[in-house]
C-alpha cells in the first residue's frame, strides 16, 4: 500500500488541484492533505478534489517536517508498505508512482527514492547535492563573487554527474521524497525542530547512513519552483535558523562524517 501526503498553507488552489489529481491517478491509496493555515477554509475544496483524499486540519503553521509527520504517522498505522511526500506545486505523469515502487520493490537496500526534477520548461533542476558546508546554505547567500559561488554550486549540486544515471545521494530535495516505512521507523520521521528548509537534508542524512537514498532518473517530475526565500526576508531568515539549527546537531566545520560521505561519493560518481 502506498500513501502520500502535501502540506498546504493557502496554496494556490490550481496547484493543489494539480497535485492531488496526478496522485488520485496512481495506485496511491490515500492522500493525506495536511493544512498548516489558521482555520479549515481549504477544507471543502481538499475534499473535492478526490475520494482519496484525507484532510487534516493542522495545529497552526507548525511546519513543513512537522505536518508531514502527522500524516506519516497515519501511513505507518494504516499499515502502508511505501509515503510519498509532495509539494504542492508538483507534477507527474500517470505510472511514475508505479516505476519508483517497482524500483524499490526490487531493491530492499533502498530506503529512499527521488525521480528527475524539471522546471516546467524541461529545464532540469540540480536537487541531488552533497551533504552542505556553512558556505553552501550561509555565506554564499551573502557573496558578491559570482564566480566563486556558481563554480562551487558546480560540485556541491554534482552537475557533472550529468544527472542521466541511478546515483546514491546523501542529500534529496524534499519536494517529492518517497520512502520505505519500515526505515522511517528506523531512523525517524522529519526533525521537527527544523521549522522549514533543510529537514529533507537532515532526513535523507540520517537514511543514508543505513540505506541507499536514490536519484532515479527513469521517469520525471514536475517542479514550479520559485525559491521564495531568495525574494522575502522572513523566509531568508527562517532558512538561516533551519541552517545553524542543522550544523549545531551534524557540526559547523568539523564534520567527519560530511567529509568521509561527500569524498566516497565524489569517487563513486568520477567527479
Amino acid at each position: 500500500m502506498i500513501t502520500a501526503s502535501i502540506v498546504i498553507y493557502n496554496s494556490p488552489k490550481k496547484d493543489l488541484q494539480i497535485v492531488v489529481a496526478c496522485a488520485a491517478n496512481s495506485s496511491i491509496s490515500t492522500i493525506y492533505i495536511v493544512d498548516n493555515a489558521p482555520n479549515d477554509n481549504f477544507k471543502e475544496f481538499a475534499q473535492s478534489l478526490s475520494e482519496k483524499v484525507v484532510y487534516i486540519q493542522g495545529c497552526g503553521n507548525i511546519g513543513y517536517g512537522a505536518a508531514h509527520n502527522i500524516a506519516i504517522r497515519k501511513s505507518i498505522e494504516s499499515g502502508a508498505n511505501y509515503h510519498l511526500v509532495l509539494n504542492p506545486d508538483i507534477e507527474f505523469k500517470q505510472g511514475t508512482i508505479e516505476k519508483l515502487v517497482e524500483f524499490m520493490d526490487d531493491n530492499s537496500t533502498v530506503g529512499l527514492v527521488m525521480p528527475k526534477i524539471s522546471y516546467p520548461t524541461g529545464e532540469i533542476q540540480y536537487l541531488c547535492k552533497l551533504l552542505p558546508t556553512p558556505f553552501d546554505w550561509i555565506f554564499r547567500r551573502f557573496c558578491f563573487f559570482m564566480s566563486i559561488v556558481e563554480k562551487r554550486n558546480e560540485k556541491y549540486e554534482l552537475r557533472a554527474s550529468g544527472y542521466d544515471k541511478v546515483m546514491n545521494i546523501p542529500y534529496l530535495s524534499g519536494c517529492f521524497m518517497l520512502f520505505r516505512t519500515l526505515v522511517l521507523l528506523e531512523v525517524g520521521l522529519f526533525d521537527e525542530g527544523i521549522f522549514m528548509y533543510g529537514e529533507d537534508t537532515d532526513i535523507t542524512r540520517r537514511i543514508h547512513k543505513k540505506y541507499r537514498t536514490i536519484f532515479y532518473p527513469k521517469v520525471t517530475a514536475v517542479h514550479r519552483h520559485n525559491k521564495e526565500s531568495y525574494r522575502s526576508y522572513r523566509l531568508l531568515w527562517i532558512h538561516i535558523k533551519a541552517a545553524i539549527y542543522y550544523f549545531n546537531k551534524w557540526g559547523w566545520l568539523f564534520d567527519k562524517e560530511r567529509r568521509e560521505i561527500n569524498k566516497r561519493v565524489l569517487k563513486e560518481l568520477g567527479i
